[in-house]
């Protein structure tokens, strides 16, 4: 089944509150709030393209597949790709536990990785 993660790339972008981050950027109060509760079933490609400019991603980041348990296993199969097994790890949490004196290694680390793409 394919489905709308909005709460792996809220987490990794360390936005604790989503609804209010959504409303501040133009979005309705229906939309914001099933962002929010993670339970948007369907959205206006117009509207994921708003998602994506506002969080610097692809559709892809925003969706996750999760196979039906009767799926036989296939490495070929290109929606592998949004099969979602990694632990996203909350950013700002991580930041704020990190020793002051690794903070501009980590700085340096990311502004480095960043230019790269």
């Amino acid at each position: 089944m394919l489905r709308y993660n909005f709460e792996r790339i809220l987490k990794a972008k360390g936005i604790e509150r989503p609804y209010t981050y959504l409303m501040k950027n133009g979005f309705t109060d229906r939309i914001a709030t099933r962002v929010n509760q993670n339970n948007v079933k369907r959205v206006d490609l117009s509207t994921v393209e708003r998602l994506c400019l506002l969080f610097k991603c692809t559709p892809n980041d925003l969706m996750e597949w999760i196979p039906e348990t009767t799926y036989q296993e296939d490495s070929s199969q290109p929606l592998n790709g949004l099969r979602r097994t990694d632990q996203v790890i909350d950013i700002i949490k991580a930041l704020n536990d990190a020793p002051l004196d690794k903070l501009s290694d980590i700085e340096a680390f990311i502004s480095e990785t960043i230019k790269k793409k």
